[in-house]
């Protein structure tokens, strides 16, 4: 299976027994990289446990000995040492508190920043393949739902592991009998909550997929573009009730999820008072036939633990199950960062240092998956440096894939594309990217400022670069006649401003980075008759002295192109000048004389 194929399928919902297979380890593995802080915060819980067990014992010689002998110096003492236990217990508290959250907070960044960084790798065929909505909801709600377990799991199971033990313990020191009555008793009250768990799980993958649902709609139907879809096609109406329909079962969802939860609240009220009330029955009948096998105060520092029990005994169960539900999520998650990235550096790959810029085809072909058409086929192209090579023919015969695969947003199938006499697969993606500039028909802009947006070229641009790469695509004026000039913000994909404007900040930014070689993607296809004489008066400036290729739409703007070459279902059936072709009288004077040209 190759790279293409087997991400083509990808970011789709996990299978319904998927979730079970994602190994805790690797969901544990998360905090590897933060051993010495959970070390820390481990040493820190052992000892606010140790702390939560004094005062029961204490508690039992006020009952048993300070009390009936009437001595206040010992009661006093004991109960300064309960306060001081307390004090210290609660401090400790809000030191592992912050700790765990730290880590939590780290182990969330880190994962966030991976799972962006690896969506950043990811080829320009998998965002073809993909809805956006889809991926905003791998970034945002996959891993805002595991933003709860990854900050307060890793300090709870240590929290209530050790306060679990630790009362364990003091419960077989006060009296073992009582104690092993009890920690046999209280698992039965928290065994039918168990079954709540598979419950618990089908409802969180749910609601997992409603949101991703939930999540591309509102990203499709609420950016401009869609907004003036549904303005225009007189469908609001109907989007309205998708979004409600979709909204009304996240809420069945949520409260159902809600309900059953409620089941672990009322468990666990209910044995903080049944299981006391057991433990004095058993010792109220020892008591009254006779047997005296434990004091007053051993009694109640017992309940009293055990009442402290439940708390951490409960709550354990309740990460396992959080865990459990959140492992559709993690699912998701790790199914991103296990995603293949098709387009990565090797591992030698070189700095590509470019003297002239002639970019080179030789037996290219290329695919988008295993098994489909061809897009392009045996491809051979010379591009001299510093020339300008038009690629021209109907829409579908392979002229933008031609050209990104120079950029290497896409990987040849077949054969080799080269720079300088470099194939392009043997350089960093980074240097080439610096050497190759590419203004699309479609200019994207951020929803920030103007000069963010054409500092996005360069980082380091002064102020004085950029206005002066602004004059240089005659787009100064308009920008500083803004209302804040150069910090006004553009709006969002920056429909503010008109299509020409867009085409010449786009210039602008081309010519702040300054590269060698330049892809002209129908650059003024959108543009209206007047509007792309203007700007393509910029474009061939942008292009004099630069290795260009241009991709064509409307072939006027080819005509003293040193190189026009024609695609015809992906091959090349004729290259040459406007007048070489014009005499042969082929495939582009045909193209030429239709009505679009």
């Amino acid at each position: 299976m190759t790279s293409a194929t087997s991400t083509r399928a990808m970011l789709t919902e996990p299978a319904e027994d998927a979730t079970e297979h994602v190994p805790f380890r690797r969901i544990a593995g998360l905090f590897g990289p933060h051993r010495r802080a959970m070390a820390g915060l481990l040493v820190l819980l052992v000892l606010q446990a140790g702390l939560g067990i004094v005062s029961p014992f204490l508690l039992r010689e006020i009952l048993d000995d300070a009390l009936p002998h009437r001595d206040t110096l010992l009661l006093s003492l004991l109960a300064a040492g309960m306060i001081l236990a307390s004090l210290g217990s609660g401090s400790l508290g809000v030191a592992t508190t912050g700790l765990a959250n730290t880590i939590g907070q780290r182990v969330m960044n880190e994962l966030r920043v991976s799972v962006y960084g690896h969506l950043q790798r990811m080829s320009l065929a998998f965002f073809t393949r993909t809805k956006t909505g889809e991926v905003l909801s791998r970034v945002f709600n996959d891993i805002g739902g595991v933003d709860n377990v990854i900050t307060t799991t890793a300090g709870s199971v240590v929290q209530n592991g050790t306060t679990t033990l630790a009362i364990a313990g003091a419960l077989l020191l006060l009296d073992w009998q009582l104690a092993l009555l009890s920690l046999v008793v209280v698992p039965l009250f928290l065994l039918f909550t168990l079954r709540l768990g598979k419950k618990r799980r089908t409802l969180a993958r749910g609601r997992t997929r409603r949101m991703a649902r939930l999540t591309t709609m509102v990203e499709e139907s609420l950016s401009v573009a869609g907004v003036l879809l549904g303005k225009t096609m007189g469908n609001e109406r109907a989007l309205r009730e998708r979004f409600a329909a979709e909204s009304r079962e996240i809420a069945s969802l949520e409260r159902n999820a809600a309900l059953a939860g409620r089941w672990q609240v009322a468990a666990r009220t209910m044995s903080l008072t049944i299981i006391p009330a057991l433990v004095y029955w058993i010792a109220g009948l020892a008591l009254a036939g006779g047997a005296t096998p434990f004091s007053l105060g051993t009694v109640v520092a017992f309940t009293s633990l055990l009442n402290r029990l439940v708390a951490p005994a409960t709550a354990m169960q309740s990460i396992g199950q959080n865990v459990a539900t959140s492992k559709a999520l993690f699912a998701r998650i790790f199914e991103v960062l296990d995603l293949p990235v098709e387009i990565a550096d090797k591992s030698d790959a070189k700095k590509l240092e470019l003297r002239r810029g002639d970019v080179s085809m030789r037996g290219v072909s290329f695919r988008y998956e295993e098994g489909a058409a061809w897009t392009l086929r045996d491809i051979d192209l010379d591009v001299p440096a510093g020339t300008t090579t038009a690629l021209v023919g109907s829409t579908g015969s392979g002229k933008t894939t031609l050209a990104y695969l120079v950029a290497r947003l896409y990987d040849v199938t077949e054969g080799r594309v080269s720079i300088d006499g470099a194939d392009v697969r043997d350089v960093t993606l980074a240097s080439l990217a610096n050497g190759i500039g590419l203004v699309s028909q479609e200019t994207y802009l951020f929803h920030a400022s103007v000069r963010e947006n054409l500092r996005f070229a360069k980082p380091g641009a002064t102020d004085h670069e950029i206005e002066r790469a602004a004059k240089a695509a005659h787009i100064h004026d308009t920008l500083a006649a803004l209302p804040e000039g150069y910090d006004t913000v553009v709006g969002q994909r920056g429909y503010r401003f008109s299509g020409g404007e867009k085409q010449r900040m786009a210039i602008a930014r081309i010519l702040l980075r300054n590269p060698p070689v330049l892809i002209l993607d129908e650059a003024t296809s959108a543009l209206d008759n007047r509007t792309e004489r203007s700007v393509q008066a910029e474009l061939d400036r942008l292009a004099t002295g630069r290795t260009t290729i241009t991709i064509a739409h409307r072939l006027s703007t080819v005509e003293h192109a040193d190189q026009i070459v024609v695609l015809d279902a992906g091959r090349i059936v004729e290259r040459g000048t406007h007048d070489e072709l014009l005499r042969l009288d082929g495939r582009y004077a045909r193209l030429l004389r239709e009505p679009s040209a």
